[in-house]
């Protein structure tokens, strides 16, 4: 038996990316999650049509008739307040005997899934979220059906990926390429699909994500050029005037598009709070909802259902004044109080509605441009804002109009009004109800420091040791006294070997176990094995192998097993520390001395205020040296 067992840090290359050669696996089951997307928005647009003219006309027909019963401008009669409420009592049996999963737009239960469920969604979901959707859209609900085939796609990808055997990073890769799929056949933009996934689903930006959720989008966009409409979904051809006055009126319009996305969070999640206090079961908050929809419709009925037409006639510039106004405001709340109540349906359609007519509105007192110039950008930035999304909102528009001029006042306005929602809201109307569920998630995604930072850099360098041969009493001596000052040391042969650790209960177990005293070390520890890290080895490896071994400090060796130093979790900790100095330690390195000094330069580090600046080096040192600040942890 040799004397000593050492695991041996397995040698890997290093590069940019870790993707390896299952991508293309996953490249195969994306092209998949592609045709399931396109299949689930053919379906699902021509099952909303086909109830929609079910309900208002009595035709068996999928051609989407306008909703409310009535041709636009004229008005519907009394009866129809009733339909979209009938619809709901359908969702509300549905959820409450089928699945609670199918509530609300979906995108909130996608990301659920994908951060807390091992993205796993159940066939009922695939099953009953574009069924429930269909009747809530077809009887008049104000809603889209972008979120609804976002979670069809993404649970029909999820079910074909839970019949291999995948992780779950692979699968959630493949949920949001089915989810990706499906709003690229609705609305035929793979690019803006592809950036969704990117600021809102993934959560990561990697090779082995990011390529087959593209594979997905671009498969989708060809096979919708197959079975569904080939050109944009909304043209626009106006042109673009680009000088510092339009430019001003880009980021007007985007601040007022910011201010409209935080009162409709707000309108959304007051409805929701208003119906937790009702003394009915939950079941029936959609039937009231559906009341309130009903009764808008005879006020505005352009604001029932998906509002495509709408969207057409701001980009024309035949949707203004009065009209705008009355769908602004008859949509929002319409939509505010039947997405409260728990029905299904998507956001993205109904932002771009509000956000386009909020833009024709505000176009008399903006500098002239072309007819829906001021619709376009308004429907970006309403999405951009609420969505917190503004490179998928700008991409968006300019896939869905096919103009590309658009693309410079676009970003200016989403940029805009994303600014406004991140100040004034903690949370977007797709986290809120996440964070009220009990999960906290960030969406500021940055590089982990400890996978850019060796070994070598942050490992204590100056060890205490113990000789191979030193008598077990003499180290409990030592373990027992005051100069003691870590729970662990390396024990060292005089060639500088590392023979393995003894730790404060190696120490406990000795004396309860009366073991004697004059027995070397090398004695007790052989047979041991010694978890050891190499100094060119990267910190987030050492920090999983920290777990895995239950090794809270680990001593680095060079390839002949000699010590060169110890990291323990203290000084991984200390990583993210220089991370969050970086972050709020503000520094002047030019006209120091006319505008700040060192003892200013501090004040905005956290419990630092009443710091002395000779505290600063000790805090942040980064040559491993034994400070206070860790002497527990080592």
């Amino acid at each position: 038996m040799p004397f000593i067992h050492r695991q041996t840090p397995r040698r890997i290359q290093l590069g940019d990316f870790t993707t390896d050669r299952g991508i293309f696996r996953l490249i195969g089951f994306g092209a998949c999650a592609g045709l399931f997307g396109v299949i689930a928005g053919w379906i699902l647009l021509r099952m909303i049509g086909l109830i929609n003219d079910l309900a208002y006309y009595g035709v068996w027909s999928t051609r989407m008739l306008a909703p409310g019963g009535a041709a636009p401008g004229g008005h519907p009669a009394l009866w129809t307040i009733l339909v979209p409420a009938g619809g709901a009592v359908a969702i509300g049996l549905m959820a409450r005997y089928g699945s609670e999963k199918i509530r609300g737009h979906g995108i909130p239960e996608a990301i659920e899934a994908i951060l807390l469920g091992g993205a796993r969604l159940d066939l009922r979901v695939a099953i009953l979220k574009p069924i429930s959707s269909a009747i809530s859209i077809g009887t008049g609900g104000p809603f889209g059906a972008e979120g609804p085939i976002i979670m069809t796609g993404g649970a029909a990808a999820s079910l074909m990926a839970q019949c291999f055997t995948l992780t779950d990073a692979e699968r959630k890769t493949l949920l949001v390429a089915g989810a990706c799929a499906g709003m690229t056949a609705v609305f035929g933009t793979p690019v803006a699909a592809l950036l969704l996934a990117v600021e809102l689903l993934l959560f990561e930006l990697k090779p082995r994500s990011i390529i087959p959720v593209a594979t997905a989008c671009i498969t989708a966009a060809i096979l919708r050029r197959l079975c569904m409409t080939p050109a944009p979904l909304f043209p626009y051809a106006g042109g673009v005037i680009v000088d510092p006055l339009h430019a001003l009126g880009w980021l007007g319009l985007g601040l007022a598009a910011g201010l409209g996305s935080a009162l409709l969070t707000v309108l959304v999640y007051a409805a929701e709070d208003g119906f937790e206090t009702l003394p009915i079961h939950w079941m029936w908050w959609p039937v009231l909802g559906g009341l309130v929809v009903g009764i808008g419709g005879v006020f505005d009925p352009a604001a029932l259902g998906v509002g495509y037409p709408d969207i057409a006639r701001l980009l024309a510039g035949t949707l203004a004044g009065g009209a705008a106004i009355r769908l602004v405001l008859v949509k929002g709340v319409i939509w505010s109080v039947a997405l409260g109540s728990g029905t299904s349906g998507g956001v993205l359609a109904p932002l771009l509605i509000i956000g386009g007519a909020l833009g024709a509105v505000l176009a008399p007192v903006m500098p002239h441009a072309a007819p829906g110039f001021w619709a376009v950008l308004g429907m970006a930035a309403m999405m951009g804002g609420t969505m917190r999304a503004p490179l998928t909102s700008t991409l968006f528009a300019v896939e869905l109009t096919g103009n590309h001029l658009i693309l410079l006042p676009v970003l200016a306005a989403s940029m805009a009004s994303m600014a406004v929602t991140v100040l004034l809201m903690k949370r977007s109307i797709l986290t809120e109800k996440i964070a009220r569920r009990g999960h906290h998630l960030t969406r500021e995604y940055s590089i982990d420091p400890l996978a850019v930072t060796r070994i070598r850099d942050i490992m204590a360098t100056k060890v205490d040791t113990l000789a191979a041969d030193l008598p077990v009493g003499a180290a409990i001596e030592r373990f027992l006294s005051h100069a003691a000052a870590h729970r662990a040391f390396p024990v060292t042969a005089p060639d500088g070997l590392v023979l393995g650790l003894v730790s404060r209960a190696d120490i406990l177990d000795w004396i309860g176990d009366e073991v004697r005293r004059d027995l070397p070390l090398r004695a007790m520890i052989a047979g041991r094995e010694v978890t050891t890290a190499a100094p060119d080895e990267m910190a987030d490896t050492i920090a999983v192998r920290m777990l895995t071994r239950n090794a809270p400090r680990i001593p680095v060796v060079d390839a002949e097993g000699r010590l060169l130093g110890i990291v323990s979790r203290a000084d991984l900790l200390r990583v993210h520390q220089r991370v969050m100095l970086a972050e709020t330690r503000r520094e002047r390195f030019f006209l120091q001395g006319l505008f700040s000094s060192r003892k200013n330069r501090i004040q905005n580090v956290p419990g630092m205020q009443n710091a002395e600046p000779q505290m600063i080096p000790i805090l942040v040192n980064q040559n491993g040296a034994q400070n206070d600040v860790d002497t527990e942890l080592r």
